[in-house]
């Protein structure tokens, strides 16, 4: 079991069906009717993506002084650095604005730090160097707003800083010409989620007009996505307009290296999707950051040259299979020192190491985070000094926790589930005690646990028709603020189990109601999954079409799989779901729900068996009894519902005591009607559309 908890959000049936009646295909209702989005006005309002959804972006503070001094200096001939980071972001957002100054006739030199020698941000020996080269302005990118020292020097010597960034804001900001940045306090954008990228597009536009915002947009929406989705940024509001209209222009980029580059990752050929951006683009365009060559995927994105555009696609792939071998012996050595920690040091895990390389540090952070359910930080010392990087894990506020204990740091910035800092090698132990401290007060010292949101569970495994789950595509595209769905379906029989991938990944067939389905489950074997066949399982998995030698098939990607509750067990939970006076699905009130041969039959064995002297069974036994009486299937759950039915309509007095029942016969005149029972009305309510029963 990979998760602690399943969550199973609640899907209202008298909603599902109008969404399906405005149609929204039936898989993709139960996805928004779960996450709130329970009306068809609603479900519009979310996925909408169209171009008209694009605020002014003049509407974000000092964008106006931004586009007024990049202007005069495109006017004057000046030589202007764009300065970005190294990452996806980063490298997306200096190239985008790279190419549109360049394409105003500006003298632009591109300038991305090195990771081992720089570090993050704008840094005086860049400036230094950049002024050497004639520029007398300076535009960052995806970062700068915790460039205060950076940016005043900068104008001791003359040089001139805009800043354009989305990283959260410290109380004092840069005095710059511009800060740019949409989580800026004093700032009235409407949409505060932009990537790096996404306000680095913002300035193009700006500069551009608005009658050139279609165009641009066209042009740049390509790098746009991918900085977008690389960074995790909410694909919500304007960022699935951004997503969607590149995800669009990917698939016909006219950008030579990076359509050498989808070729080399096998995507030239494949459905582009926010997910293989993700997870097979992006990680090649990040390589080249965090192996410490940046610029290689720059001059990728910007060259013009086809030739050179496949020689540096062959070398980003090649650098990310380097990136996984030093990640994966990493992450090994960190197992072994997080597993040695005593409980007072695991509410946090601060690790540090001297030859770490720098650049996949933030991968087994996150890596580390899940598996040990607690924000991760890695720092890697070099000469007295640290630095780090750090992931969060469920929700907990990471720039939050570094203002907190900022005392004992020399620097740090980031978002609140991603951040660096640095840090002298002395401090580290004051800072992981710091650090837990921090944590347990915020959780109250309650453990973090690891958790799985849930869409919803499955009642008709039918529903998983290829039809069906392409009807899922409405959603596109997945990320952050819209996750890819997660549905589950409880008592599944494996049937079949293979490992596959050299043993890193799981195939399975399982049985589910008579209905046979394949699924994958990754990077978990056998073992890991604690799985065999003819064991019955729950499973919590994503539906996907398999496309293999022609073939179109219904896969489900296994998010987590658990033991499936016994049929007692479950009959129980159900039973017990009713009483707390929780909703029932249609299926769960029809398992629940009585007939009229079984308070016959049950009738039947109490009359001989029970007087005026309480008749003392446990629920079990006396479901038992009666099966083996009638010859039924013994039912303990309806059982005890026909018993509470006698006993509201007068029939019966049932008392409960720990271990049993306490069933004694009353004395009535004339027939009892025991569909006026409330409890039998409740439970053909649940099962009668929800317009029927208001």
């Amino acid at each position: 079991m990979k998760y602690k908890q399943w969550n199973r959000a609640a899907c209202d049936p008298g909603a599902r069906r109008a969404m399906e009646a405005a149609g929204v295909p039936p898989l993709a209702a139960i996805t928004l009717c779960a996450r709130g989005l329970d009306t068809p006005e609603k479900a519009r309002a979310f996925l909408a993506s169209g171009r008209e959804l694009l605020h002014n972006p003049l509407l974000l503070r000092d964008m106006d002084r931004a586009v007024e001094r990049v202007r005069r200096a495109l006017d004057g001939g000046e030589t202007i650095a764009v300065y970005g980071d190294y990452d996806v972001d980063g490298i997306t957002s200096t190239c985008l604005l790279t190419d549109f100054l360049r394409k105003e006739g500006g003298q632009v030199v591109p300038y991305i730090p090195d990771r081992m020698e720089e570090g993050y941000g704008l840094n005086r020996e860049a400036v230094d160097t950049l002024h050497r080269q004639g520029v007398s302005l300076i535009v960052t990118v995806d970062c700068g707003i915790t460039a205060v020292e950076e940016t005043a020097y900068a104008g001791t010597l003359g040089v001139d800083v805009v800043i354009t960034d989305h990283h959260e804001c410290k109380a004092d900001l840069p005095e710059a010409v511009a800060v740019v940045d949409p989580r800026r306090a004093d700032c009235p954008y409407p949409f505060k989620c932009l990537a790096g990228v996404g306000v680095a597009l913002k300035l193009a536009l700006a500069l551009g007009g608005q009658a050139r915002w279609d165009e641009l947009l066209d042009r740049y929406a390509d790098l746009a996505a991918i900085g977008t989705v690389a960074d995790v940024m909410s694909l919500t509001g304007e960022n699935r307009t951004i997503v969607r209209v590149g995800l669009k222009a990917l698939r016909h980029t006219v950008r030579p290296g990076l359509k050498a580059l989808l070729h080399e990752a096998g995507l030239d050929e494949k459905p582009l999707t926010s997910v293989a951006v993700g997870y097979t683009l992006a990680p090649r365009i990040n390589a080249s950051g965090r192996m410490g060559c940046a610029p290689l995927a720059a001059e990728l994105l910007l060259t013009s040259d086809p030739v050179r555009g496949e020689e540096l696609a062959r070398a980003l792939c090649e650098l990310n299979r380097e990136r996984q071998a030093i990640e994966a012996e990493i992450y090994t050595e960190c197992l072994s020192m997080a597993d040695s920690l005593p409980p007072e040091r695991r509410s946090a895990l601060v690790l540090a190491g001297e030859h770490w390389h720098q650049g996949v540090v933030g991968i087994v952070a996150s890596r580390l985070a899940e598996k040990y359910s607690c924000p991760t930080f890695m720092i890697c010392l070099q000469d007295g000094h640290g630095k780090g990087s750090c992931r969060s894990f469920a929700g907990f506020n990471l720039f939050a926790a570094l203002e907190h204990c900022a005392p004992l740091l020399e620097g740090f910035g980031g978002h609140e589930l991603a951040a660096g800092f640095t840090i002298a090698a002395e401090h580290i132990p004051a800072f992981a005690r710091a650090m837990n401290d921090y944590v347990r007060e915020c959780t109250g010292g309650a453990e973090m646990v690891s958790t799985l949101d849930i869409d919803s569970e499955l009642d008709d495994p039918g529903e998983l028709t290829l039809e069906g789950v392409e009807g899922l595509e409405l959603l596109e595209p997945y990320g952050s603020g819209n996750p890819k769905p997660v549905f589950s379906l409880s008592g599944c029989v494996v049937t079949a189990l293979s490992e596959v991938g050299g043993g890193r990944h799981l195939k399975l067939k399982l049985n589910v109601a008579g209905r046979m389905l394949d699924a994958i489950f990754f990077s978990a074997s056998a073992a890991e999954a604690e799985v065999a066949v003819g064991d019955r399982v729950d499973v919590a998995f994503t539906p996907q079409i398999n496309e293999y030698r022609g073939w179109r098939t219904v896969q489900l990607q296994v998010c987590d799989l658990r033991p499936a509750l016994t049929r007692a067990q479950a009959e129980r939970a159900l039973y017990e779901k009713f009483h707390r006076g929780e909703d029932l699905t249609r299926r769960e009130a029809e398992a629940l729900l009585p007939s009229r041969e079984e308070f016959v039959v049950l009738w039947r064995y109490l009359k001989g068996h029970a007087g005026p002297a309480p008749l003392e069974e446990t629920a079990h036994r006396l479901a038992r009894n009666i099966a083996r009486s009638a010859g039924k299937r013994e039912t303990v759950m309806r059982t005890l519902v026909c018993l509470e039915v006698f006993d509201e309509r007068g029939l019966i007095r049932l008392e409960h005591t720990t271990d049993h029942l306490h069933i004694a016969l009353r004395t009535v005149e004339g027939k009892v009607d025991l569909e006026e029972s409330c409890i039998m009305r409740k439970l053909r309510g649940m099962m009668m559309p929800k317009d029927q029963t208001d």
